[in-house]
């Protein structure tokens, strides 16, 4: 080893050990949360980008605003929930000129046929997530996974109350890790694929239609 290594190895051994020098990790500023109404309006231009239909009612007039909107398609009927707030109100106010309402009230396994050759269907909400453009649903019993599956056409209805700013809020604010369902499904639009030669299309493997009744009072 010649004479300038060995002294500066012997200078480096000979420096004393420093102490580690903590710093603190950086933390990003708590971002402002969104107003009622920029949350309807986020969640409401981002689904519109993804072909959904969005329309702001209240709870008050989302039946008659429902009615409507059948009114100008030609479906053979809606499937809906009996059991649910959703089902009871409508049955009480339906029209004669209006789709025959169908109760979902059998196992799947009696009503495959039926699911699948219904030309709507409509289901409640969980909440909303704004920064993506998405409905959070929580399939159970009365409103099973295949009611948003199957028929050609979702009508989905939402609390504005329960619009959140982003998923992570969501979870935190309805404690989903106390009562988390089998399954849960994010919905941003009508089922979509590229899977054709690249080119984004719609409704290929689910609804083609997505209606979304934002209910804001």
């Amino acid at each position: 080893m010649s004479d300038a290594r060995a002294n500066i190895l012997a200078r480096l051994r000979a420096v004393p050990p420093q102490d580690a020098v903590a710093t603190a990790e950086p933390v990003a500023p708590p971002a402002a949360e969104l107003s009622r109404a920029d949350k309807i309006a986020r969640l409401k231009q981002r689904m519109e980008n993804m072909h959904t239909e969005v329309v702001i009612t209240d709870r008050q007039n989302w039946a008659t605003v429902l009615k409507n909107l059948l009114r100008k398609r030609s479906l053979n009927g809606l499937l809906y929930a009996p059991a649910t707030p959703i089902g009871t109100a409508l049955a009480a106010s339906w029209e004669s000129d209006l789709p025959p309402l169908v109760g979902y009230t059998e196992a799947v396994e009696q009503s495959k046929e039926r699911l699948f050759a219904i030309d709507a269907a409509i289901t409640f909400t969980k909440g909303g997530l704004a920064d993506v453009g998405a409905l959070i649903l929580w399939p159970d019993s009365d409103e099973p996974r295949l009611m948003s599956l199957a028929p050609a056409v979702h009508i989905a209805v939402l609390d504005a109350a329960k619009i959140h700013d982003s998923l992570a809020q969501a979870i935190a604010r309805e404690r989903w890790q106390e009562k988390m369902p089998t399954n849960a499904l994010l919905i941003s639009g009508p089922s979509k694929t590229a899977d054709i030669e690249l080119v984004l299309t719609f409704g290929v493997h689910g609804p083609k239609e997505l209606i979304v009744l934002i209910l804001d009072d």
